[in-house]
């Protein structure tokens, strides 16, 4: 089921079997997608790494994800594009920004317990009903279950990767840090450039995702840095030359060293694994 406004706006809800897993072999620019797995064993490469999913796992992707799906058991997707809802301009209404979308460095998981289950559920029985009421308020009633969807997921997020160990206040610094390293890591590699940007000092950042117990400022930057490097030389025909001066580094030396460093591979080596 599709819905397509009058000014760009992009709207789809689908069910993923192995007859039509090619259906979602790339997203658009300007989309997200979540991608919700009604069966165990669903294999899909993602960004070059291989990951299985089991049945009640939800997973949220960009236009900036390569993903190969290798085999989907039974699941179904939800996707939307920007004119449709900016989870960044609106994202006062839904949080999920930072966490969901725009933010994470490694691929945002969520595992659905048995009261969430029924929850979520209700809710998309009740946006695919909506699908089929094509009238004028159509729009404004999509867009109102999309939020209550992105809300229960973060929600569960929040729960799942202990962000109740700080307070609203918080979470909004850490969600914002995570935004701005996703917007800005190509030409700031420093905890204190971001620290200066959220107006905090890096030790504020450093003691909140200790909080957390999740990785440092600076490993979450860094680790943004290499999934951007490993997605270049994955995917593109860019020399490692090019690769380093793209992510911000002057000295291809440095950005081998720092690479070797994370991967035990230089880039070269990693960038012949992947076309071997």
């Amino acid at each position: 089921m599709k819905y397509e406004g009058k000014t760009g706006e992009y709207f789809e809800i689908a069910r993923l079997s192995k007859e039509n897993v090619s259906s979602i072999s790339s997203i658009a620019e300007h989309t997200l997608a979540l991608i919700w797995f009604e069966e165990n064993d669903n294999v899909i490469v993602i960004d070059s790494v291989e990951q299985r999913f089991d049945k009640n796992q939800i997973i949220f992707l960009t236009s900036f994800h390569h993903i190969e799906i290798k085999s989907i058991s039974q699941a179904k997707v939800l996707l939307f594009n920007k004119p449709f809802f900016c989870v960044v301009n609106h994202d006062s209404e839904v949080g999920c920004k930072g966490i969901l979308f725009y933010g994470a460095t490694s691929l945002p998981v969520i595992s659905i317990k048995d009261q969430e289950l029924a929850t979520l559920d209700t809710v998309w029985k009740m946006l695919c009903l909506e699908m089929e009421s094509a009238d004028e308020l159509q729009l404004e009633m999509l867009q109102m279950m999309l939020k209550r969807v992105l809300i229960l997921c973060t929600r569960i997020y929040k729960n799942q990767e202990n962000y109740t160990a700080v307070d609203d206040g918080q979470v909004n610094i850490i969600r914002e840090f995570n935004y701005l390293v996703e917007q800005h890591f190509r030409s700031k590699h420093s905890v204190a450039e971001y620290a200066e940007l959220l107006f905090k000092s890096p030790k504020t950042l450093s003691n909140l995702f200790h909080q957390l117990g999740s990785k440092t400022p600076l490993e979450f930057i860094q680790e943004r840095i290499l999934l951007e490097a490993k997605r270049l030389l994955s995917y593109t025909n860019q020399s490692v030359s090019e690769v380093a001066f793209s992510i911000g580094y002057d000295d291809v030396q440095s950005f081998s060293r720092f690479f070797k460093k994370k991967t035990s591979l230089s880039p070269s080596e990693y960038k012949s694994d992947q076309i071997a």
